[in-house]
């Protein structure tokens, strides 16, 4: 008869590299201290409710950078090294935990969707430079323009808004390429090629699948 044992409460802020040949954890790091130290400096109420709950992993196609979205609203890049990992990145752009995260095929672009209904894609590739990391050369989708939205909503793009306040990029913020306000919490998302153009396809809380065109990625 198998036995299971009761899953420690901590296990929820866990992120672990496996292997899978002896069944056993090389690596596991704790989300919650990361949130313990961010907790040393100034923020508003509204992030210290919330904990390092991790909820999606995503891997780039490189293979050893991997992304996790939280309930704290974070998003963090790790890069595998050999038995163990490292967190490379830390950065936070919605206001809520993030649902899901999700590279595009053969890049760096990283979608990301939150329980704030928003949708945004980051390109990391210019931070994981700056940080010398050095990750092997991506291709980027092929560009491409698309006739028709399937489902109406509100894109903002970096620099290309002329309502957008002054963007953090002059200050040295990391900023989405792209946000898009789905309006619904994002439970699922996924990067797919449909007709010939790359799309993400959206799953809430609703009975509908939504699709968004990327246009320019």
């Amino acid at each position: 008869m198998l036995r299971r044992e009761p899953v420690p409460a901590s296990a929820w802020f866990w992120v672990m590299l496996w292997n899978l040949q002896k069944a056993r954890p090389l690596w596991i790091t704790n989300l919650q201290e990361d949130e313990t130290e961010e907790m040393k400096s100034p923020q508003s109420p509204s992030q210290l409710l919330n904990p390092a709950l991790a909820h999606s992993v995503s891997v780039a196609s490189c293979g050893n950078i991997f992304s996790c979205g939280a309930e704290d609203g974070k998003v963090r890049i790790f890069r595998v090294m050999g038995v163990k990992c490292e967190q490379e990145l830390g950065f936070k752009g919605h206001t809520l935990g993030v649902s899901q995260v999700c590279f595009l095929p053969e890049s760096y672009l990283l979608l990301t969707g939150g329980n704030d209904g928003k949708i945004m894609l980051w390109d990391i590739s210019s931070e994981l430079e700056e940080k010398k990391i050095s990750p092997k050369k991506q291709k980027s989708p092929t560009k491409h323009t698309h006739k028709k939205n399937t489902k109406r909503a509100t894109y903002t793009k970096q620099g290309k808004n002329s309502n957008a306040s002054v963007t953090g990029e002059e200050q040295g913020e990391f900023l989405p390429k792209l946000s898009i306000e789905h309006g619904e919490k994002v439970n699922w998302l996924l990067s797919a090629k449909i007709k010939g153009y790359q799309s993400i396809l959206v799953a809430d809380q609703t009975s509908c699948i939504s699709v968004y065109p990327l246009n320019e990625f």
